[in-house]
């Protein structure tokens, strides 16, 4: 089966975009001229001398980036209407979409992606596509693999713990100090933020969840005053938001509830100044870690 998984990739001529799991819109296809000259990728045909390719696909050719055997990514229940995309968003709205297709398990562990195939996907040339997946690779979510894409990096149940003891071991202090330092009225801002994750986790799209999550957890970290803190914490936050190779694709509704109720109490008991209620609710939120 994993080496099954390798060998896969994705294509299909006339899919609008990556699905979005039920909550951000992916990005949709933009007019050639849109696009600063060069026109939508579409799938390569047989690599040879690279003949009847041009611009971005011969170079695709030259690099290997084979499309022509990927399987299409499965598309989700329909969502609401897509948006265009804007040139000057066209690589930040595309990076937000393989996100949202990792943190939802579209973008399958072990699987190898090209980038004119996901650029076939999206209506847009491979150049930003690619750009997004070389800022996914310095994240640690996929890796390079000369002349064929990017491979989604298999995780397993043991780094997933590494990585959330890690994000414990950095965010659990700086949360129990801040708590004896900010006043009550700082954190009752924080208020609308948690519940947005009761929101998200309510209706169960684990992508839209994964980012009000991340938003929450920013904000807290930032009344630390150390945005290094903040950067660090969040990287380590979304890689343990990946789902694991084999297991199942991401926590269930039930869990994430529980999650985003752990947010508002926690965020209750520091509003309140209640000690014991803070150190008792962020050993519910890190477990493992002793508060």
């Amino acid at each position: 089966m994993k080496q099954a998984a390798r060998g896969s990739a994705e294509t299909g001529p006339g899919a609008s975009g990556l699905p979005s799991g039920g909550g951000d819109a992916p990005v949709t296809r933009v007019p050639p001229q849109a696009q600063g000259g060069a026109g939508a990728a579409g799938v390569a045909g047989p690599v040879g001398d690279g003949r009847g390719l041009t611009g971005e696909r011969r170079a695709g050719a030259v690099r290997g980036e084979h499309t022509h055997s990927e399987q299409p990514i499965p598309q989700s229940r329909p969502g609401p209407a897509r948006p265009v995309v804007q040139r000057s968003s066209v690589r930040g709205q595309i990076l937000q979409a393989l996100r949202t297709a990792l943190a939802t398990g579209e973008l399958r562990p072990g699987a190898v992606y090209s980038a004119p195939a996901l650029g076939e996907r999206f209506g847009v040339s491979a150049t930003p596509v690619r750009e997004a997946m070389q800022q996914l690779a310095l994240e640690g979510a996929v890796e390079v693999v000369p002349n064929r894409g990017f491979r989604v990096v298999e995780r397993d149940a043991r780094e997933l713990a590494e990585l959330a003891e890690v994000r414990a071991l950095i965010e659990v202090p700086v949360l129990l100090r801040l708590a004896g330092a900010v006043p009550a009225a700082r954190w009752a801002e924080l208020r609308p933020l948690a519940e947005a994750t009761v929101r998200a986790a309510a209706s169960g799209c684990r992508a839209t969840y994964a980012e009000a999550d991340r938003a929450f957890h920013r904000a807290v970290l930032s009344l630390a005053g150390n945005e290094q803190l903040v950067r660090i914490a969040d990287d380590l936050h979304r890689r343990v938001q990946w789902p694991l190779t084999g297991g199942p694709a991401a926590r269930t509704r039930t869990e994430l509830m529980t999650d985003a109720a752990q947010h508002v109490g926690l965020l209750d008991a520091l509003i309140a100044g209640d000690a014991d209620g803070v150190r008792t609710l962020v050993g519910e939120h890190y477990p493992g870690v002793g508060a």
